[in-house]
């Protein structure tokens, strides 16, 4: 998984990903974050800017359409890496552990 903010470009095996722009801020911020859960709520106010108090915020239920969304573009092969954590939300899992440390 390479991320380039500044060509605002991911790529995953070498292949370009065709990622919308808030697909690619929470890769992005997965990526960044590598092996902590972070809960639907602490997305929505990271990547998205909303405070759990904002009556505009999206329902929290956005962050699962997509993250469903974003496993389908990573593909079968890399899906995996954005786990689910049950009662929790998501965590990002490099494929070297030792970056999670």
């Amino acid at each position: 998984m390479w991320i380039d903010r500044t060509a605002w470009l991911a790529t995953v095996d070498g292949r370009a990903l065709q990622l919308t722009y808030l697909e690619f801020e929470v890769l992005d911020f997965f990526v960044h974050h590598p092996g902590q859960a972070h809960s639907r709520q602490a997305l929505l106010s990271s990547v998205w800017g909303h405070q759990a108090d904002d009556e505009t915020s999206p329902d929290v239920r956005t962050v699962d359409v997509l993250v469903t969304r974003l496993r389908r573009k990573l593909g079968p092969e890399h899906r995996y890496r954005i786990e689910t954590v049950r009662r929790v939300g998501y965590r990002y899992r490099p494929l070297d552990p030792a970056v999670a440390s």
